[in-house]
């Protein structure tokens, strides 16, 4: 089995669903939807772009691509480069500062 193959058809049984949907979703057979798990040779880029759609993923995921850097430019200005986990730890405080907001108005307007 193909490393594309197999993450394809480890994802998608972690997120119990089956051969039958996916091939559905492909305009494929059943049949011919495992082949695609075995054989990497079949998979072409708008079926890569299909199947991580419906697993929810990137395709670059499924390439086992890491992504620790984003590049941030604007307007001619030096490119800065931040970390990911950084940048996601942050959005991620700030909805919870948003949430607390949001408590506090809906009491503003219960009064």
């Amino acid at each position: 089995m193909n490393k594309i193959g197999e993450r394809i058809r480890k994802l998608r049984e972690d997120k119990n669903i089956s051969q039958e949907k996916m091939a559905l979703e492909l305009n494929l057979t059943q049949s011919n939807y495992g082949r695609l798990e075995k054989d990497d040779k079949r998979l072409n880029a708008p079926k890569l772009e299909k199947i991580a759609e419906l697993l929810q993923i990137t395709i670059s995921f499924l390439f086992n691509e890491q992504t620790s850097k984003v590049i941030h430019q604007m307007h001619n200005e030096k490119a800065e480069a931040y970390n990911v986990d950084t940048i996601i730890q942050a959005d991620k405080e700030h909805i919870l500062t948003l949430k607390d907001e949001i408590v506090f108005l809906r009491r503003l307007l219960d009064k």
